[in-house]
């Protein structure tokens, strides 16, 4: 049994080192430029290959693991193809359409075509799985009871700037993030936005010294409910998986907001890129430079207006000689998917991060050896 590991980005490093060190099974390292996985692993192995997906396919075996940590857009090629070869897959990506489609053909085979297993999406989703478990062996339930969750993630500077932030990989997506509409419930109706900025609010963290930021909500939360398990005869108030800001960036980016409103077309799509390049140049890290990751997950439960149960998961996590806080928390769970699917631990069929409480718990176990902070607090206590 092998695992082909695709692609050395900067958050899939500490994950990937993990799996060769423990020596079994095989690694097999694919990556573009092969000078540059070897720079990243090259002290710990020697096997690593051009990518080219033939050459990928020819190497498949049944029982195999491919990983893709390449761009969503080769995911769905990768799956197919450990399909083909009765090999399982995992990715750190959304599950789209498309590989959602998948299912069925996986089912078949017999193999687990594994995605949201990272930070967020990944991490998120082991935290609401246990909340909701929690609230539902609380026994505090009632048809009148009104459940507010919240899910915020962010990456952020460790020591905070003027632009208040900093990219951890190429800015383009950012930018393009911007651009994109958002779907959410507030107040028990459907909350849309046509940009993040439209959506703004405040966010009072549960940390230990207490901390403000900025949060929006990201993609569309909805379909989540279900993924998270809330009967659908629960009454909502508020449901929102989105995105962390430092306190100021909204006012930081506004040129940034106004730019990308404008852009259209071709000509505006060389523009985003070129602004991602200046962004890139003027706002990376530096070597050694700690980042800061911060992912709060909350679900509440009112009766009569007060708080009935209310418990959330923080983590705050940075920068420190095992490697950045986002490369940690994004790879780290990739390689517990990696390991569960060669244990047979893990179903036939396309799946997010794992809802089965002793997957959850060991998984949140290992987030917490990578985080400098990970608390799972009773509000109410």
């Amino acid at each position: 049994m092998t695992i082909h590991w695709c692609g050395t980005g900067l958050s899939t490093v500490p994950g990937l080192r993990r799996l060769i060190e423990a020596g079994e099974p095989k690694v097999v390292v694919w990556n573009r430029t092969v000078a540059k996985a070897a720079e990243a692993v090259g002290d710990l192995t020697e096997d690593i290959r051009a990518f080219e997906p033939e050459a990928l396919r020819s190497a498949l075996a049944p029982g195999d693991v491919v990983v893709s940590m390449l761009p969503a857009d080769r995911h769905v090629e990768l799956a197919r193809m450990a399909i083909a070869n009765t090999a399982h897959f995992v990715s750190s990506s959304y599950i789209s359409p498309e590989m959602r489609a998948l299912d069925d053909a996986a089912k078949a085979a017999g193999v687990a075509l594994v995605g949201e297993v990272g930070l967020d999406p990944g991490i998120d989703h082991l935290m609401a799985h246990d909340l909701v478990e929690a609230y539902r062996a609380s026994g505090v339930h009632t048809p009148d009871t009104v459940l507010s969750f919240t899910s915020y993630c962010g990456g952020v500077p460790k020591a905070p700037n003027d632009f208040r932030y900093k990219f951890s990989w190429s800015p383009l997506g950012v930018l393009k993030a911007l651009r994109s509409p958002s779907r959410s419930l507030r107040e028990f109706e459907v909350f849309e936005a046509g940009r993040p900025w439209e959506a703004l609010s405040r966010y009072e963290a549960p940390l230990p010294e207490p901390e403000s930021f900025e949060v929006y909500p990201n993609r569309d939360s909805l379909p989540f409910m279900e993924q998270y398990r809330f009967d659908p005869d629960w009454k909502v108030r508020e449901f929102v998986r989105g995105t962390l800001r430092l306190d100021g960036w909204a006012e930081a980016w506004a040129e940034v907001f106004d730019e990308v409103e404008r852009l259209a077309g071709p000509e505006g799509d060389a523009r985003l890129a070129e602004m991602a390049d200046g962004f890139w140049q003027a706002h990376a890290y530096d070597e050694g430079e700690p980042d800061r990751v911060v992912l709060f997950v909350s679900l509440k439960a009112e009766r009569d207006g007060k708080a009935v149960w209310h418990q959330s998961w923080a983590l705050d996590a940075w920068g420190d000689a095992r490697g950045s806080a986002m490369a940690r928390l994004v790879s780290h769970p990739v390689a517990l998917a990696v390991m569960a699917a060669v244990r047979g631990d893990l179903p036939a069929g396309v799946q997010a991060a794992p809802e089965d409480p002793a997957l959850v718990g060991a998984w949140l176990a290992e987030v917490g050896r990578q985080a400098q902070y990970l608390e799972r607090i009773e509000h109410l206590a």
